[in-house]
């Protein structure tokens, strides 16, 4: 452990034995840093963190950098700003835009969901608060200093940083932090996307670093080999038999696009006749049209993406959300949010969990304590805005689709850097898998690997 006073060393104030809560705390040459500022989310033990005072002062911070746009590590930004936080928070121009979409859009969630747990009586809290609000998060970007791959940025005389893609999301990006006075640098993973996504570009090899920060969310397992599209055909069977309804809750950056992209094949196959395709998400309607715009980070042509939208229903307002329960089945609809925490896909699962016809898809991980989880587990009755609502539908998921790299993707990228780290932290993934991974890692490579644990601080 290190003393307060050390000129360099790194805290771990999220993420640590959990997948959730990036927040890397960097202390050097006199100023301290953030890399990645994330929401804590699944269980209620790792949500009452966001409510918990830091252990710093965000006044003092002299910066932050994000490795990308994903809530759980980006979305504690408002509140850090609603806390004092003034300097910069550098990004590439992608993860800007991304959050430019999410930041307000979660900060409007918590102000409804507050205002909702008030009209309805169900908070403990009275009256119920929103941990940040819509101009919280205006605020907050009013901050952002969005910057290209791979440009060298000098935060002081001795200390600068680059962003170089990642793979895993639009403008998704690793964090190679550089001490030049002391010759020492730190890579930060991040999230690692895969090297075949059908959407996105592979990611670059880590450059050479002393001391590397990696994720571990998949870190003890491998992605089903199951095809994707083949496991959506069985989806569209299934719902064309019942005639019933498909909801599938999805993340709206990346996981709504790929889901998009499988059923767009499903529909040049003749298998989608008859079977209208919802996408019930502002956010992801508005985070769709802008992967398509940038076209140096994805694989698909135009045309690619011209037929994919076309193929799909946006369902732009509240009315035309609530007006899908007329709608006649078979019929897929695609909402957000992806572990079911929140979103228009609640007023969904209301509707449709209790038929036993009906079908609910989940099509990526799943933290522990999310509703997500514990459908996928076998739960049959999930707590929805306070009322129990019976889970009678069928549960599915498409094990195949994920936008991180799984175990052997994790260890064959870390491979082809050819890195020699004088020590290895293993962090993003729940306890056993940054375990497992860690032990993994030493077995392979021989490193050095630490797990973390919350609120750590390591001397480098």
């Amino acid at each position: 452990m290190a003393s307060k006073n050390t000129p360099f060393s790194i805290g771990f104030f999220g993420a640590a034995r959990t997948v959730t809560g990036s927040k890397y705390y960097i202390t050097a040459e006199g100023q301290t840093y953030l890399v990645d500022c994330g929401l804590f989310q699944g269980l209620k033990e790792l949500r009452l963190r966001n409510w918990a005072p830091l252990p710093f002062d965000p006044k003092n911070l002299t910066a932050v950098i994000l490795t990308h746009a994903h809530i759980d590590h980006s979305g504690y930004l408002p509140r850090l700003v609603k806390q004092g936080f003034r300097g910069p928070i550098y990004c590439t121009y992608g993860t800007h835009e991304l959050a430019k979409i999410l930041l307000p859009d979660s900060g409007r969630i918590m102000e409804e969901e507050a205002e909702y747990a008030n009209q309805k009586g169900y908070s403990k809290h009275h009256p119920a608060l929103p941990l940040f609000t819509e101009k919280d998060a205006h605020l907050a970007l009013s901050l952002f200093q969005p910057l290209e791959m791979e440009q060298d940025t000098k935060l002081s005389e001795h200390v600068s940083f680059e962003l170089i893609r990642a793979g895993h999301i639009l403008g998704s990006a690793f964090c190679i932090f550089k001490h030049g006075k002391r010759s020492l640098s730190i890579g930060f993973s991040g999230d690692v996307g895969r090297p075949h996504d059908p959407i996105m570009c592979p990611p670059l090899p880590m450059p050479k670093v002393n001391y590397l920060v990696v994720e571990s969310t998949y870190g003890d397992r491998e992605h089903v080999e199951n095809d994707a599209e083949e496991q959506l055909s069985q989806v569209v069977d299934y719902i064309k038999e019942r005639r019933s309804t498909c909801v599938i809750p999805a993340f709206a950056v990346g996981r709504s696009q790929e889901l998009l992209y499988y059923f767009s094949r499903l529909r040049r196959r003749g298998l989608l006749k008859g079977i209208p395709i919802y996408l019930d998400s502002p956010m992801a309607t508005t985070v769709t049209d802008l992967y398509w715009r940038c076209a140096s980070e994805h694989r698909l042509s135009d045309d690619d993406c011209n037929e994919i939208s076309q193929g799909v229903v946006m369902v732009r307002n509240a009315d035309q959300s609530m007006a899908l329960i007329r709608k006649p089945a078979p019929k897929i609809i695609i909402s957000a949010s992806g572990m079911a925490t929140g979103g228009r896909v609640l007023h969904h699962l209301k509707n449709y969990l209790p038929k036993n016809e009906n079908l609910v898809v989940f099509s990526g991980f799943q933290a522990a304590g999310t509703r997500g989880r514990r459908m996928v587990e076998g739960e049959k009755s999930i707590k929805i805005h306070g009322a129990p609502v019976p889970v009678n539908a069928k549960i599915w998921s498409v094990d195949s689709l994920s936008a991180h790299a799984d175990q052997s993707e994790l260890m064959d990228w870390l491979a082809a850097s050819n890195l020699a780290p004088r020590k290895v932290f293993v962090t993003h993934g729940e306890e056993e898998s940054s375990l497992y991974f860690a032990d993994q890692l030493h077995r392979k490579f021989q490193w050095q690997t630490i797990v973390p644990k919350n609120g750590d601080i390591f001397e480098l």
